[in-house]
């Protein structure tokens, strides 16, 4: 099959083992982001199969208009960015691994890596001795102090048990469903929504984006929050109000660890998520490791050919399989 990879912005596939997985196809990769659906379309003229880089490319029906020898887009997990009535009406079908049992241990230890790079400055520090002023401030100690995970999930268990060997308290809110999951395993579930944000010294948020998640978070959550808090995503911006962080940001008392933004790649260099002092930003990077992505995209090239075999794996929409 001609295979189409988008997004590979530092062609870091071709160097994995699981790439070896597409030796019978005839495989383009993409280095570049190009979010313009005529342009991408007129690059993907040839495209039999198209392989997604998580959710860096939007594909709706506009897209696939222009995609007339596509038959499969190959994926992993959560697929909000995928249009799959318009896949279907086009005759595509969307294969997606939803790895239920397998957290992303990637994403949970740049939480962590996060919340130890807040507390402790080490950005600050780092930019402080490279410029020969040697120590720049004091940290913060983590152990005694409680994290708040936002999410009953597997990506919070990994960072629950991380939290936990630090000495950190571990308390979680979620949903209805997610609290009594919480509590039947015997974890510290707080006895209202605002008593999480108000004894929380870091909350975290692991939750799946969706239409009933959007805008999860409120800016009266977030005001409830201790003075210096720390509020970290590493899941998706959209679960956050918008402008909500932004305004609670500029008001000097939380500290924000952010990993997700609203328009990605960010190129605004004015935005108040990399200005302020209070926030440690990184570009998306949480599941952004060689292992995680062998572990990944393993998964997908399988998935093409189970296809080419004519048994396909993981079907999202089966009706659209002819």
């Amino acid at each position: 099959m001609k295979v189409h990879i988008l997004d590979d912005w530092f062609d870091t596939l071709r160097s994995l083992p699981c790439f070896a997985k597409l030796a019978d196809h005839e495989v383009t990769v993409w280095t570049d982001h190009e979010p313009d659906p005529v342009k991408l379309a007129a690059r993907l003229q040839e495209a039999e199969a198209l392989v997604l880089f998580r959710e860096r490319t939007k594909v709706g029906a506009d897209l696939l208009a222009g995609l007339p020898n596509l038959k499969l887009i190959s994926q992993r997990s959560v697929y909000p960015h995928v249009d799959v009535p318009a896949c279907t009406a086009h005759g595509v079908l969307l294969c997606s691994n939803m790895h239920s049992d397998t957290p992303s241990y990637a994403a949970a230890e740049h939480t962590l890596a996060l919340i130890l790079a807040s507390y402790r400055q080490i950005p600050q520090q780092v930019t402080s001795i490279k410029a020969g002023r040697w120590q720049s401030g004091v940290g913060r100690t983590l152990r005694g102090r409680t994290l708040g995970l936002y999410g009953y999930g597997r990506i919070a268990g990994a960072v629950a048990g991380y939290a936990k060997a630090l000495g950190l308290n571990v308390q979680w809110w979620g949903s209805e469903a997610g609290r009594a999951r919480a509590a039947a395993a015997g974890e510290t579930v707080a006895v209202s929504r605002e008593a999480f944000f108000r004894q929380s010294d870091i909350v975290s948020l692991h939750v799946r984006l969706n239409s009933a998640t959007r805008g999860l978070i409120t800016a009266e959550d977030l005001a409830l929050m201790p003075p210096r808090a720390l509020f970290v995503n590493t899941s998706r911006s959209g679960l956050v109000a918008p402008g909500v962080l932004e305004a609670e940001i500029a008001k000097g008392q939380l500290h924000a660890a952010v990993d997700v933004f609203d328009h990605e790649p960010l190129s605004d260099r004015e935005n108040i998520l990399l200005t302020h002092p209070n926030v440690l930003a990184t570009p998306h990077i949480g599941f952004v490791t060689e292992d995680e992505f062998d572990m990944q995209f393993s998964d997908i090239f399988d998935q093409i050919n189970a296809y080419a075999a004519g048994a396909p794996s993981h079907m999202i929409n089966p009706e659209a399989h002819r």
